[in-house]
């Protein structure tokens, strides 16, 4: 039980390091307006329940750190099927970018917190 409490403790602190994450819940207004003021879009399909989407939280996080103009939406992969079958989607832990309507990169299953901040162009 000791080992347990001083391995919290030492994590805790690691975790209020985190950067707040700024995304917000995909919805189709709010997608369609950042699309037609010419946003830079990133969208995170993610579950809860995955690993790998997890896995890329960090990267996410760096890619607004660093590009704060970024507009990045969250597309939850159990519940919002129809958004999953218009964008082509067939996997969680998929990253899409876009440069106003333009789709111009896509990662499915990279967690490099490199490749993930070098998406969006």
């Amino acid at each position: 039980m000791k080992r347990f409490l001083l391995a919290v403790a030492a994590i805790l602190p690691l975790l209020a390091a985190l950067p707040a994450q700024a995304y917000e819940a995909f919805s189709q207004t709010a997608f369609t307006k950042a699309q037609d003021k010419g946003d830079k879009i990133l969208l995170h399909v993610h579950a809860p329940w995955c690993p790998t989407c997890r896995a890329q939280e960090p990267g996410v996080a760096l890619l607004e750190k660093q590009r704060p103009e970024v507009k990045v939406f969250r597309v939850d992969f159990d519940s919002q099927k129809d958004v999953l079958r218009v964008l082509k989607v067939s996997s969680q832990s998929t990253l899409i970018a876009f440069d106003g309507k333009a789709e111009t990169g896509r990662l499915v299953g990279v967690t490099d917190g490199a490749a993930i901040a070098g998406l969006v162009k």
